[in-house]
Formats: C-alpha cells, sequence, structure tokens
C-alpha cells in the first residue's frame, strides 16, 4: 500500500528519494557554509575576495554529496554506445533516426555522421549536422519502399499510439510502425532497434513491454543480425539467449536487422 501511494506521489513530481536525501543532507550543507565563511575570512588569494558568501546566493544542491562521479549502467547508457559503434563501424553515407534520445544516441552518431530525426515532438536546435523532420513516423510516408540503408529507432516504438507524447491514440501504431520500418528499409540495409523486453503488457500511457518472440514475429520480411540485452542490474549482455529473458519483469532488448537482397529469380 505505502509503494503504490508514493507511487502515485510520483506522478504529480514528488520523489521520496530526493526528498529525504535532501533532509538527511541539509546539516552537512549548514556545516560546509559556515565552514566556507569562516576560512575566506583568510583567504591567501585577493581574488577571491570576489566570492565571499552571500546567504541570498545561495543554492543548495543536497543529493550530490553521496553520488558517484557517473554511471555506466542503464537501458539508453548501453543501448546508445552499443548502436553507435555499429553504425561507426558501418560507416553508412546517411542515417535516419526515429524518435531516440538526442541528447544520447543522436549526439553519438554527430560526432562522426550527419543524422536525419524524425520525431512527432517539436524539436529547437540548430546544431550542425543535424536535420529535423515533424512527424508522425508511424507509416514512414515520406519514404519510398527498399530506400534506406541505415535506419534506427530506440526505445521509441513501445510508446506509439499511447498519446503520451502528444500522437494520436492508436493501438495498432506500434505494429504499423514496425511494418514500416521494415517496407523502407533497403536491401543490405540495416535496422537498429530497442524496446523494452519482459512478459508482454501494456502500461498505459507509459508504453508497452513485448516478448522478443512478437519482434521477430513483426519483421516478418528481416533476418537477426544480432540480439543484446540490458539487464536488470543495468548491465549489457551481448549475443544474449532471448529464452533466458523472456520471464523478466522488464528489460531491454537490443535487435540488429537486416533485409535480404532479392535473389535473381525473383
Amino acid at each position: 500500500m505505502k509503494a503504490h501511494f508514493l507511487r502515485v506521489l510520483s506522478i504529480y513530481g514528488f520523489n521520496s528519494h530526493v526528498f529525504w536525501g535532501s533532509v538527511k543532507n541539509t546539516p552537512r550543507f549548514v556545516r560546509d557554509l559556515r565552514r566556507y565563511r569562516r576560512m575566506s575570512e583568510s583567504t591567501a588569494f585577493p581574488a577571491n575576495d570576489r566570492f565571499s558568501l552571500r546567504l541570498r546566493d545561495a543554492v543548495p544542491f543536497l543529493m550530490d554529496f553521496d553520488d558517484a562521479a557517473g554511471s555506466g549502467k542503464g537501458s539508453y547508457f548501453h543501448q546508445d554506445i552499443w548502436a553507435a559503434r555499429k553504425i561507426y563501424q558501418r560507416t553508412p553515407e546517411t542515417h535516419i533516426d526515429v524518435g531516440s534520445r538526442i541528447d544520447g544516441f543522436i549526439s553519438h552518431l554527430l560526432v562522426f555522421r550527419d543524422v536525419s530525426v524524425i520525431d512527432v515532438r517539436d524539436l529547437n536546435s540548430t546544431i550542425e549536422g543535424l536535420s529535423f523532420i515533424k512527424s508522425d513516423a508511424t507509416k514512414m510516408e515520406a519514404f519510398a519502399d527498399n530506400s534506406l540503408v541505415s535506419l534506427s529507432s530506440l526505445h521509441a516504438a513501445e510508446h506509439f499510439g499511447l498519446g503520451r507524447y502528444g500522437d494520436p491514440i492508436d493501438p495498432d501504431a506500434c505494429f504499423q510502425f514496425m511494418k514500416s520500418l521494415q517496407r523502407v528499409l533497403k536491401p543490405s540495409g540495416t535496422l537498429y532497434f530497442s524496446v523494452p523486453i519482459g512478459n508482454e503488457r501494456l502500461l498505459f500511457n507509459a508504453q508497452r513491454v513485448f516478448e522478443p518472440a512478437t519482434i521477430i514475429e513483426t519483421f516478418d520480411e528481416l533476418e537477426l543480425l544480432s540480439f543484446a540485452a540490458v539487464n536488470k542490474s543495468g548491465d549489457f549482455v551481448a549475443d544474449a539467449s532471448m529464452e533466458n529473458h523472456i520471464e523478466n519483469s522488464y528489460i531491454c532488448g537490443l535487435f540488429e536487422f537486416t533485409k535480404a537482397r532479392p535473389s535473381s529469380n525473383d
């Protein structure tokens, strides 16, 4: 009951971890403030006088005392590196992305490749090498069949049709989107695709969780080149076994697909 109550509060912005951590660390902040003020009275550097402490300029950050230097874990961290490394190795002339994080995966790609991004939301950016198309990508109507050599969508398909990002409500949108990615992928091209995997269910309006087999069945004209995962501990698992991950409640599945060239007899 308590966990459910806290979850409801979190929907409206309350974070119990931040609240109690801030309460715990307030005495330390006060001690540090007093110590800084006391020590600044005998500073050895004249320029430091310009940094005298004024209470009206105090801006308490109370959660950083206990933080590590950074984190090398989590779905977004690993999926962004996984896809960026593969694209770097393949060096396609162009790359199209649908709905992935601009401040993660896309920023990685922009180091070495211009990128065109499609998203239903607005993007205000003038960054060099990034072109943006505001569109509902469900049907990928701007692209012809078999036209894109390098294509990605990371942690986006699970949201299609749920209205969370202002898109139209449509229970079939995620499957229509996957079929559209399959349609526009060029023979011998590569699709980098990630979604939550585990016990299949809808968490409205947040996202869907897919069984890996559902993804494979939907991309029925594509060949799976590799499958990796980010496990419940936030660690990357290369060459993962789909069967070993189906029973997880929620992890990230990373699928690398290609489209076979038509045979000369077709």
